[in-house]
């Protein structure tokens, strides 16, 4: 794994953690770190789940927002099932948002790489 493929897979999994601490925030529940992990589980096997089928199908990496696209559906659809089989709330207002925090998160980051790195190359080389 390179260095910015691994700090892809850490930024998905760091911007689930976010949107878990802050939905546990918002509905001030207690016991933080280990609700957030209990809330974020799912949906870092999703993401999980979301990078092995993009490595698994030969398509670019997970970095680029094609790609992306793959990770987030996993992580919203993988994080459902995994909290209805464990009995965790699957409501349509938390699926519904989770569904944009998630693609806000997870496609935000990958957008604004992919435009700095376009704004990166066409820069010319200083001497």
């Amino acid at each position: 794994m390179t260095p910015r493929t691994a700090g892809a897979l850490a930024a998905d999994t760091l911007l689930v953690l976010v949107f878990a601490a802050i939905g546990r925030a918002s509905h001030d529940e207690g016991n933080a770190l280990l609700g957030v992990l209990g809330t974020a589980w799912p949906f870092v096997a999703g993401v999980g789940v979301g990078w092995v089928v993009v490595h698994r199908t030969g398509r670019r990496t997970a970095v680029d927002l094609g790609p992306g696209i793959t990770v987030w559906l996993c992580a919203v659809v993988i994080g459902m099932l995994l909290r209805r089989l464990v009995g965790d709330g699957t409501a349509l207002s938390f699926v519904i948002v989770a569904t944009l925090v998630l693609g806000l998160f997870l496609l935000g980051w990958r957008a604004a790489y992919a435009a700095w790195e376009r704004r990166s190359a066409q820069r010319p080389l200083e001497k």
